[in-house]
């Protein structure tokens, strides 16, 4: 069935780093359907003009695509249109719900209930509410599985709870919610509730009048659709007790220097300004997609679940950051004796595209008491002949395979011989591997290079008018870099260090245009940070 989807996402069809691209960062983004990309491109040769406002033909096309998918969308959802607000994503959305109910409903000593595992859009909006209006925020744990825990919600909950924001799937937890539960429970205490839906809208059908919630937030990005939108749905009555969120152009009825402003009725009253026209019309495609093939896309995402969930298990290294098998194809985990970043970078080296960090859920890292994990998140496009790839991509990685290249010439020269990034990386990882670290007394604050996506240290001495380099960091990738750094400085004076020409250096050995932009800043802070020394001791 896998087929039928595959050639309808052009991006899958390249490759990345000289390998067959493998995307399995679908829960950062999905990869865009054909039809949205033929329609965004469409919309600005055919019918380019602004919705509403004109009584041209080409206006008038336009305005009837662009409500013609807020039809769309409502009846997917189970919601009137007049329910259904298009953002420019969840996080506008949630801000949106945070901004006006802040200003409507809440007072001093009220309090607002959310989770551990929570995207930082949907913590950190509330967090500025209840610092603004003297709320109080309450955090609900997660049970071993990584769900909400709903009798530790049961006893924060109380008449004092004005508002509860809750995620109906974490985007590292994989694992769906008891919304329902949540929002009967939260009701029968008078508090409003906002569901995000941002990763769960992909895999589960929703009907907002049988979930009974206030909002449901979600972006297009991660159906296939374009990016720069998203949709909120709000109770029509609800709706109509918030004060806009932005004024300008469309969310108004009458504009008057004499007597004032009145406001249009939702969903324009949050619509202010020209909205994302171009990509309303896409994601009308998108939907139509979803819609008539969601049973194969069901199926199909269960299949490779229960089959990336064994290949995972079978491989000793690996923990899982929770219990039991997720309910989507997203999986969160460590493997012993490697760090994260080290893992995300050699598996792009050969094509496969994963994450690798705190996922924007820090709070739940720092509840896990780690720093961050492996996520690999798949869709109906992705194939078990990927899954058995990547695999055996780590398999080699974890057995060291990929280290099988012995430095004997000089860094250029190395380079010079290695073919494609893959072998490039091998080298880097290699450097890392053999790189002297500092001792961990000077881990200091002080030494920290600010920049670096993992975390380094540098110390740097001048001895004889010679610069003596230290440094460190867990991952190995880091280590790497450094140890190439270190052997274009290493023992010059300070005067040479300030005139040399690194990015002549970066560009003979052919790393920057491969490293991604987080890691060539974390390179480039490492070289400033050496600079800016060899400058205070000239």
């Amino acid at each position: 069935m896998t087929s039928q989807f595959r050639h309808r996402f052009p991006i899958l069809s390249q490759q990345v780093n000289g390998m067959p691209l493998v995307y399995f960062d679908n829960a950062a983004t999905s990869q865009r359907l054909d039809e949205v990309i033929s329609a965004t491109q469409s919309y600005y040769e055919t019918i380019n003009a602004n919705v509403h406002r004109s009584s041209h033909a080409l206006s008038a096309q336009a305005t009837s695509l662009y409500e013609g998918c807020r039809t769309d969308i409502a009846q997917w959802i189970g919601a009137d249109k007049n329910e259904v607000v298009f953002t420019s994503g969840t996080t506008d959305a949630i801000n949106l719900v945070a901004t006006c109910v802040a200003k409507a409903f809440i007072q001093a000593g009220d309090e607002i209930l959310i989770s551990v595992s929570e995207h930082h859009a949907n913590i950190v909006p509330w967090q500025l509410v209840c610092e603004q209006y003297g709320a109080t925020l309450r955090v609900v744990d997660i049970d071993n599985q990584g769900r909400i825990d709903i009798a530790h919600f049961k006893q924060l909950l109380s008449n004092q709870t004005k508002l509860v924001a809750v995620s109906q799937l974490s985007n590292v937890v994989g694992k769906f919610n008891d919304v329902a539960t949540l929002v009967r429970l939260a009701k029968e205490q008078g508090a409003l509730t906002l569901i995000d839906g941002a990763q769960a809208i992909a895999h589960t059908a929703l009907n907002v009048k049988s979930l009974d919630s206030d909002f449901y937030v979600f972006s297009a990005h991660k159906l296939y659709g374009p990016t720069g939108l998203g949709v909120l749905y709000g109770r029509a009555a609800v709706l109509e007790k918030l004060p806009p969120y932005k004024s300008g152009g469309e969310m108004i009825k009458k504009v008057s220097l004499k007597t004032g402003t009145t406001f249009n009725e939702a969903p324009s009253k949050f619509e202010a300004g020209t909205p994302n026209i171009a990509g309303v019309i896409a994601f009308a495609r998108a939907l139509n997609f979803i819609r008539k093939h969601h049973q194969d896309i069901a199926q199909i995402e269960s299949d490779l679940t229960d089959y990336m969930w064994q290949a995972l298990s079978n491989i000793e290294q690996v923990a899982c950051l929770f219990e039991g098998k997720p309910d989507i194809p997203l999986f969160s985990f460590q493997i012993a004796g490697e760090h994260i970043k080290d893992i995300a970078t050699a598996l792009d080296a050969k094509g496969i595209a994963i994450r690798a960090g705190h996922h924007c859920a820090m709070p739940l890292m720092e509840y896990k008491q780690c720093s961050g994990s492996l996520r690999v998140s798949l869709a109906p496009y992705n194939t078990r002949a990927e899954v058995d790839y990547f695999v055996d991509a780590l398999a080699q990685i974890l057995s060291g395979e990929q280290h099988q290249v012995e430095p004997s010439l000089s860094i250029v020269s190395e380079f010079e011989q290695a073919k494609g990034w893959d072998q490039k990386h091998r080298l880097i990882m290699l450097y890392g591997r053999d790189f002297e670290r500092m001792s961990r007394e000077y881990r200091l604050p002080q030494n920290l290079i600010e920049g670096c996506e993992s975390q380094a240290w540098l110390t740097m001495s001048e001895q004889n008018g010679s610069i003596n380099l230290q440094g460190d960091s867990d991952a190995r990738i880091i280590r790497g870099l450094m140890h190439i750094v270190f052997q274009a400085y290493q023992g010059k004076s300070a005067e040479q260090i300030a005139e040399f020409d690194e990015q002549a250096y970066f560009e003979q050995l052919g790393i920057l245009q491969h490293l991604s932009p987080s890691r060539g800043n974390g390179l480039k802070a490492i070289v400033e940070k050496i600079k800016t020394r060899a400058n205070e001791l000239a």
